[in-house]
């Protein structure tokens, strides 16, 4: 009922899964991950406890060979289950039952397990590990998950249509205000292109929990500063400090994580330019 890859990222740093499927709500069933621990993706007749007793045995020392192996063993319906496992040394290993329904297979290699059951057929992986292979240079590791992702949708994916995606992506303190490991936890539950709608939210998230990186962004000086202080004016946020006054407008639009004191990130200019342009038509601007 579905296609997935778990993998790592080549600085070992974050671990996810990215999943597409003819299943409502796939998100909630088959990805779990656990930061500088391993990824698990449990499909076909999906078996929930793999997730967490997958993880626990990673934690323990357990590889990924070792973890497919266990968990299979101990299940008398596992001739019905795929699993797909990678762990924090980038170990991988992929389990198809026989019984699975057909096409049904995987492959794996170092970092990644890519797993698929009724499938068009075997392009589906292979076009998967593919693009996850051909990856260009500095794609960050949830966008690369996406794009492998994307790549087997393209090749047919599940041969019973689409309905739902998803994409989980753990790191160290890598959630909200650093507050959780979880970087990325994107799901669509029921949309007829759930892939392409997957990619506009990561696009989204992105631009709202992202963090900025001082170094690219612009400082608030000169024509700049008037530029900005002129957009947040027009938007009806007027300020004498501008600093602050920036601070405010992003919080309300939930843009506080790229903020840097006396500077401004390259993605929120651009937002302030788009809504000063909304704003300019007398469109509503949306959110």
């Amino acid at each position: 009922m579905t296609f997935s890859i778990v993998a790592r990222s080549d600085d070992s740093t974050q671990l996810g899964v990215a999943v597409a499927s003819k299943f409502l709500a796939v998100g909630a069933v088959v990805p779990a991950a656990r930061a500088e621990v391993g990824a698990v993706a449990t499909q076909a007749l999906a078996n929930l406890r793999y997730r967490p007793d997958g993880l626990d045995r990673l934690a323990t020392g357990h590889t990924a060979a070792q973890t497919v192996a266990e968990l299979t063993a101990a299940d008398d319906a596992r001739e019905d289950r795929q699993v797909g496992v990678v762990d924090a040394a980038g170990g991988s290993a992929s389990f198809t039952g026989s019984a699975c329904f057909p096409w049904a297979g995987g492959a794996t290699g170092p970092g990644y397990a890519i797993q698929g059951n009724i499938l068009t057929g075997p392009e589906v992986v292979e076009q998967v590990r593919t693009a996850w292979l051909k990856a260009r240079p500095g794609l960050p590791f949830a966008h690369r998950l996406l794009e492998a992702l994307a790549a087997g949708d393209r090749a047919g994916g599940d041969s019973r249509g689409r309905q739902s995606a998803a994409l989980l992506v753990v790191t160290p303190g890598g959630g909200y205000g650093g507050g959780s490991d979880v970087l990325v936890d994107l799901r669509v539950d029921e949309h007829p292109d759930p892939v392409t709608e997957l990619a506009r939210l990561l696009d989204l998230h992105d631009l709202l929990f992202a963090r900025a990186d001082p170094a690219t962004c612009l400082p608030l000086e000169g024509e700049l500063a008037d530029e900005v202080r002129g957009l947040l004016t027009g938007l009806g946020h007027p300020g004498l400090d501008l600093s602050v006054t920036l601070a405010d407008y992003a919080g309300k639009e939930n843009l506080e994580e790229l903020m840097v004191p006396g500077r401004i990130d390259p993605r929120v200019l651009e937002f302030l330019r788009r809504r000063g342009g909304e704003a300019d038509h007398g469109e509503a601007p949306t959110r």
